[in-house]
């Protein structure tokens, strides 16, 4: 019995394609789109279309310390959980992609549990944890917390690159004298390098934009930027809100086309390395 296989060709199929592709898109941006008008609003409260235009909203957000105390710790916490994470996740994604031993596979799902298990679950588990530490409403537990959620995407990036090494360039430069250590220097680091800051880059977003580890173990005092917008939701529908929104939401687009430059800038470089014959 012969297989057939479909032919995805044809001016139709490929309109039918883009039609299909723009309408998820939109089903997954609009809503997004929707807090750019409504964070300029000249009205009191959340509405859209907005009755007018104002930047009295910024302005507010930008003159009101505790706005401001929330987005720095936010920030402060990524930072440590992106230098934490990096190193971690880069040195178990060597392990993993060029290690042998007994249980890889179980290794490599428990690091990527997290990514799986319901944010909620992973939560309740960190407090209870946490809570017989007594580590519960410090900054430091917060960032412990965020670097368990962020190690994954750094280990799923440098993998990746890893992956895509020729060890035939690695073998070449150890032929010529190079030691270990100058071997990964020189030849390994700059191929993965671009895999390692895409890593780094998704670890701070998830930090920065995280919120249900924070409500369980973040403190009276320690109120993050994500904590800070889910509290101002409970207890004022301002425009506020749509303002920092914009804000949050247009740093981790940059962010996430920085990592995509990242990625697609390393993919051109291996493809340059190993365009011909060792």
């Amino acid at each position: 019995m012969m297989k057939r296989s479909i032919r995805v060709s044809g001016p139709v199929t490929h309109a039918v394609l883009a039609v299909i592709a723009l309408a998820v898109m939109l089903f997954l941006i609009v809503p997004v789109l929707i807090i750019v008008p409504t964070s300029f609003s000249a009205g009191s409260f959340l509405s859209f279309p907005p009755p007018g235009f104002s930047l009295q909203w910024y302005d507010r957000l930008f003159s009101r310390a505790d706005w401001g105390a929330s987005a720095w710790l936010s920030i402060w916490i990524a930072i440590l959980v992106t230098c934490a994470s990096t190193v971690l996740g880069t040195l178990g994604a060597f392990g993993l992609v060029r290690g042998s031993f007994w249980g890889q596979k179980v290794i490599l799902a428990f690091i990527l549990s997290p990514l799986i298990v319901p944010g909620v679950i992973v939560a309740i588990a960190i407090y209870f944890f946490y809570a017989r530490m007594k580590l519960v409403g410090s900054p430091i537990a917060i960032a412990i917390a965020h670097t368990t959620i962020a190690v994954p995407f750094v280990v799923i990036n440098v993998s990746a690159s890893l992956q895509g090494v020729d060890k035939r360039l690695e073998m070449a430069a150890q032929n010529l004298g190079a030691s270990t250590f100058d071997t990964f220097r020189l030849v390994t680091l700059p191929i993965i390098r671009s895999g390692i800051f895409a890593g780094a880059l998704f670890a701070f977003i998830s930090s920065f934009d995280e919120l249900i580890i924070a409500l369980f173990i973040a403190g009276p005092r320690q109120v993050t930027l994500p904590l800070r917008m889910w509290e101002s939701m409970k207890s004022s529908l301002d425009p506020t809100l749509a303002a920092v929104s914009v804000l949050a939401v247009g740093i981790s687009v940059a962010l996430f086309l920085t990592s995509h430059w990242l990625q697609a800038r390393a993919k051109r470089r291996t493809e340059t390395l190993v365009g011909g014959d060792i």
